[in-house]
């Protein structure tokens, strides 16, 4: 069975940084796109930003300047590394996968890390 899991969220304040882990684990194959996406408090779930295998990535026109992804393919591992953190990133960052397992391809999901950016 394939996890999700990620880490290194957590109050932080205002103009500190961050990274977060995601990382997936059980029978998988092959991992394709990595993405990360974010739940403000009463907003919709939105994307951040994506790396593909090969490590292109695409970035939210609002964070690009701040957020930076990068991936391990080794170890089935993504980051977020942010910087400049400001109150508007407040929320719960959550990873999804396009993977292919002895199931077949699909996406997956994990349960998310808290960030909460205040003084």
């Amino acid at each position: 069975q394939v996890q999700l899991v990620e880490s290194g969220g957590g109050l932080v304040q205002p103009g500190g940084s961050l990274r977060l882990s995601c990382a997936a684990s059980g029978d998988i194959l092959r991992i394709y796109d990595m993405a990360w996406y974010r739940q403000a408090p009463g907003k919709q779930r939105e994307l951040v930003g994506s790396i593909s295998r090969a490590g292109s990535t695409n970035l939210a026109d609002a964070v690009k300047d701040r957020f930076t992804i990068s991936r391990d393919n080794a170890n089935n591992t993504a980051y977020l590394q942010i910087n400049n953190l400001k109150p508007e990133d407040t929320g719960v960052y959550s990873c999804n996968a396009d993977l292919v397992d002895y199931i077949g391809r699909a996406d997956h999901w994990g349960q998310g890390t808290q960030v909460t950016v205040s003084s």
